[in-house]
């Protein structure tokens, strides 16, 4: 072989390794969006309803009201400073520069943990919100070179909470910016300006013992000027054919205003868990842009099934593996894929199951041609090329599919597939 030709067969080749790794990371639009509907009404054949509703509310109002019923700080030291650990790790910040051990020592001095639990006070959010691991908006990345890393995935972001959730604040950061709460479900850092303090008095007005729910996502809502753009879950007193929100005054203390819904996007809670209603908030969530722990006001996984069973009165934890424990939990990890298909069908119920893996959670909505069917918000099907580089085909959206999603793929990776890695299923209207 001449140079030249050397040379020629060289760069082909290069450009050919390039080729097919560089183009890990796709948008190419998976079968499933062309096979399966993305109309969840299509796979509510028969009437459903939810054993002991009302009971199931009650429940859920009980861990609402907690922070403020019983207003405890029931975790460690050790416990609420887990983000700590991050700064023994390799992590880039929003430019994509590593964080140094001086980022991380600033951030860990101001979340002023001396003062761990010192405060214990009542408070309430006043703006959709972002709960952070650190006191700071900055993102915080694993490699954001490496697929599957980067973005969306801000590991500073903790969780999202909505306007009108109760709060109990453990303590403030040194510069006074955040407070340490926790939530109904959580604990992390919010904006001090996203919260107000409440009283008896306050706490005796909110709750009214009638609440409504938003039935519609993103809804701007108004008193003279704009207050917040209200997600689908958020929860209203509801007081003589009237509906209110939490503001705050000059001295940050809470109070309620009186606000104007349409009458077509709010609901007294709970919403009747039937079919009719199931559609109606399916409906709204398809195709919901993914947002990891909440980012942008949109849903992850687990927010995407909390969310749409809050509006039913049913109370789910925040993260997929809490999840488990809020129904009837039945593990299936040594099933074979076929066998882990008979059993989903066999057990499941449509629209009250929840499908388990590690770090994902998905709602089982029925079956077409004996293919169990999954409703999920989810950012992508894990890829590997020739070379065993590990890539995504992003989704980023709100779908419905089966439990093979992608596998049409050429570069599918079959063993880091969601069949083979789901553990378990959990029916909601059934209890351990």
């Amino acid at each position: 072989m001449n140079k030249l030709k050397f040379c020629k067969y060289i760069s082909s080749f290069i450009f050919f390794i390039l080729t097919f790794t560089a183009c890990s990371n796709k948008n190419i639009q998976i079968n499933d969006l062309k096979i399966y509907s993305q109309e969840p009404s299509i796979y509510l054949k028969d009437e459903v309803t939810f054993n002991n509703q009302n009971l199931y509310n009650t429940r859920f109002f009980q861990k609402y009201f907690e922070v403020w019923n019983k207003p405890s700080m029931n975790i460690t030291k050790r416990g609420a400073t887990w983000g700590f650990s991050y700064a023994k790790q390799d992590i880039y910040l929003q430019n994509f520069s590593k964080a140094s051990k001086e980022w991380f020592d600033i951030h860990i001095k101001n979340s002023n943990f001396n003062d761990f639990k010192k405060e214990l006070k009542k408070a309430i959010t006043i703006k959709n919100s972002n709960i952070r691991v650190f006191p700071t908006n900055e993102m915080m990345f694993h490699n954001p070179y490496k697929e599957g890393e980067g973005f969306p995935f801000d590991y500073n972001q903790n969780s999202h909470l909505k306007i009108n959730t109760p709060i109990l604040v453990s303590h403030f950061s040194k510069d006074k910016a955040w407070a340490y709460i926790k939530a109904p479900s959580f604990y992390g850092w919010i904006p001090i300006n996203n919260i107000a303090f409440v009283d008896k008095n306050f706490i005796n007005k909110f709750k009214t013992n009638n609440y409504a729910i938003t039935i519609k996502d993103k809804i701007n809502i108004y008193d003279n000027f704009f207050i917040e753009n209200l997600q689908l879950g958020t929860i209203l007193p509801y007081k003589k054919n009237s509906f209110y929100i939490a503001k705050k005054d000059k001295n940050h203390k809470a109070y309620l205003t009186k606000i104007k819904i349409d009458s077509k996007n709010i609901s007294l809670k709970p919403l009747v868990f039937k079919k009719e209603n199931i559609e109606k908030i399916a409906k709204e969530l398809i195709e919901e842009q993914y947002g990891w722990g909440g980012l942008f006001g949109f849903r992850d996984c687990s927010s995407f099934t909390q969310d749409f069973f809050t509006t039913f009165g049913i109370y789910l934890h925040r993260n997929s593996k809490q999840q488990t424990k809020n129904g009837k939990y039945l593990k299936i990890n040594d099933l074979s894929n076929q066998e882990k298909k008979d059993f989903i069908l066999k057990n499941a119920k449509p629209f009250k199951t929840l499908v388990y893996l590690k770090g994902h959670i998905m709602l089982y909505v029925g079956e077409k041609n004996n293919e169990p069917l999954v409703m999920h918000n989810v950012w992508g099907v894990k890829t590997k090329d020739f070379l065993n580089n590990k890539g995504r085909n992003i989704i980023g959206k709100n779908i419905i599919s089966s439990l093979e999603f992608g596998k049409e793929l050429k570069n599918y990776s079959n063993e880091d597939n969601v069949l083979s890695k789901i553990e378990g299923i959990v029916i909601l209207d059934e209890e351990n």
